[in-house]
């Protein structure tokens, strides 16, 4: 009987003994990533790692947060970040953090590898912005990331490597296929960048040189990632005329370079080609039915940017901005690129007509100080202020700037935004950097999807529009992605998995960027954790920069 007696008083004392964990959240609505309803639950976390989930009465922790009335869901995957420049002038990641992003997703054209000629190039470009000068310490794309890592990121961060980057290292910007000893250092490249982490290839088909690359050209690099099982992604060679047969494009390229494949930033350009959508989804259903795996990701806006290149034939950009400026000085090569520009084509995307004409572009950046009176103009206004066609003040802005001169296209439908937001194949991404709405950022325009693509999902379409339930809009922006690029262990809250995790308040999450006022931060964001770390408390960020390199499954370290 003393013997049962102990035995009854030692469990007693252990069962009031509270578990302790590093952080614990309590009474959240747990939305795990995995589509399925919100549940009041509580989560813990031990250094990195999410270690449970449930009914937690008997845990305490270190660091404690109310979560009640609040949303609690893995931290959001931004599957087409252009932070590659942002986060090395400024780790933070703001504009993103502050929307719940903890992993940036780069590469549509990445930033390595690099040659000696492309970091010479880069430092000419940076002479003309001088706001944006860093030291080039890497040359291929694993050097790249180690470096972010080092440096201190507030997200993780992982990289496609673009082929068009590799393109320019071997070809320069040449208008031509390439010879057999190039396409062989080409694949040696991808295949470098594969066993450095890299999730896949993506392509740029609508810019120089990514436009001179035949199909042929894409699928033999492709098929050098598939052997590292990474995936395809294209900003296709048209999002609006010739759609299908870009379309088309990428399921070949996914079939005959056996791998998985992406569409980025769908959508239907050009009111005229609204209609197609229709069509576009019939195609990738088809696809996906034949046993394929395609998907897409969208920014949330009704207007996209990019250069007035997009404005200009391809071949009159051969050789760079310097041969580039050089043919539209030449009086014979400015009239004939002047005359593609005003014909109706399907051989390349004139971005001018299929937004529907300069009225739709907004002019948003300039490297020249004599020339930033012109952002926030259309291209319409300063035309006519130059007493010239659209077109010419297109070509002689580029020359005056020595850029592309960054600008806004508004050219899509909100009708046919619901309608892909709806889509269960889709996910998320900016197209946009990460930048801080301070200093000398706030110099520059920038489109509003760089601070509130997530926030207007979540604000706009899911509660205010009820176009898809939270649940599904989370499983989009953190399991789906985490599936399509293989990443391990992000994207679900389960225990085991990096403790990325995000805290919201559905009610109040919103975004508030404009084109007139783009630098606004989104709010409703209260509390983010990357890798166990709180990099957002309270709605401020904490200046923690616990992010760290994600790779793809060529690594050597992947399975582990």
């Amino acid at each position: 009987m003393k013997k049962l007696l102990v035995v009854f008083v030692v469990l007693s004392i252990l069962s009031c003994q509270k578990k302790e964990y590093d952080i614990l959240i309590k009474g959240g609505t747990v939305y795990d990533g995995t589509g399925n309803p919100g549940i009041v639950e509580d989560v813990a976390i031990n250094g990195d790692t999410i270690a449970a989930i449930g009914k937690l009465s008997n845990a305490v922790g270190k660091l404690e947060i109310d979560a009640t009335g609040l949303a609690v869901a893995p931290g959001f995957i931004n599957m087409l970040s252009h932070s590659w420049e942002t986060l090395i002038l400024d780790g933070r990641g703001q504009s993103d953090v502050r929307q719940g992003v903890t992993l940036e997703v780069l590469g549509e054209i990445s930033i390595a590898p690099m040659s000696e000629a492309m970091k010479q190039q880069a430092r000419e470009q940076m002479e003309k912005y001088p706001d944006f000068r860093y030291p080039i310490e890497w040359t291929t794309l694993g050097e790249y990331l180690e470096y972010l890592e080092k440096k201190g990121v507030s997200q993780n961060i992982a990289s496609f490597v673009g082929l068009n980057t590799v393109r320019v290292h071997e070809l320069g910007y040449a208008n031509r296929a390439p010879n057999p000893d190039e396409m062989k250092r080409m694949k040696n490249l991808v295949d470098q960048a594969m066993e450095e982490g890299a999730l896949g290839v993506t392509t740029a088909l609508i810019y120089a040189p990514g436009n001179y690359a035949t199909t042929e050209e894409l699928i033999e690099l492709s098929h050098v990632a598939a052997l590292h099982g990474g995936m395809y992604i294209a900003h296709m060679r048209s999002e609006g005329n010739n759609i299908f047969g870009a379309v088309d494009e990428t399921i070949r390229i996914a079939r005959e370079g056996g791998l998985p494949a992406e569409i980025y930033h769908l959508k239907m350009a050009g009111k005229d080609n609204w209609w197609k959508l229709d069509s576009v989804i019939s195609m990738i259903e088809t696809a996906n039915k034949s046993g394929l795996t395609i998907t897409a990701n969208m920014y949330n806006y009704t207007a996209g940017a990019t250069g007035l290149d997009a404005t200009m034939p391809p071949w009159v950009q051969e050789g760079g901005i310097n041969e580039w400026i050089k043919r539209l000085k030449t009086p014979a090569i400015r009239k004939k690129a002047l005359q593609e520009m005003l014909t109706p084509t399907d051989k390349w995307e004139n971005m001018l007509r299929t937004c529907g004409g300069p009225e739709n572009v907004l002019l948003l950046g300039f490297s020249k100080d004599s020339l930033k009176q012109y952002v926030g103009k259309t291209l319409a206004e300063v035309s006519k202020m130059h007493g010239k066609s659209p077109e010419e003040t297109a070509m002689d802005l580029v020359i005056a700037d020595r850029t592309r001169v960054e600008a806004a296209y508004f050219m899509m439908s909100e009708e046919n935004i619901k309608r892909q937001i709806a889509l269960p194949y889709v996910s998320f991404g900016s197209d946009a950097g990460s930048p801080p709405a301070e200093g000398f950022w706030l110099k520059y325009k920038e489109h509003p999807r760089a601070y509130g693509n997530v926030a207007r999902l979540l604000g706009k379409y899911v509660r205010d529009e009820k176009v898809i339930p939270m649940e599904e809009a989370i499983r989009r922006l953190t399991r789906l992605p985490a599936t399509n690029i293989h990443i391990k262990k992000r994207g679900t809250l389960s225990p085991g998995y990096f403790a990325d995790v995000v805290i919201f308040d559905p009610a109040k999450v919103q975004d508030h960027a404009t084109f007139e006022n783009p630098h606004q931060y989104a709010t409703g964001m209260q509390h983010v954790f990357v890798n166990g770390v709180q990099v957002l408390k309270d709605g401020e960020h904490t200046d923690a920069r616990p992010g760290r390199v994600v790779r793809g499954p060529g690594w050597k370290g992947w399975q582990k």
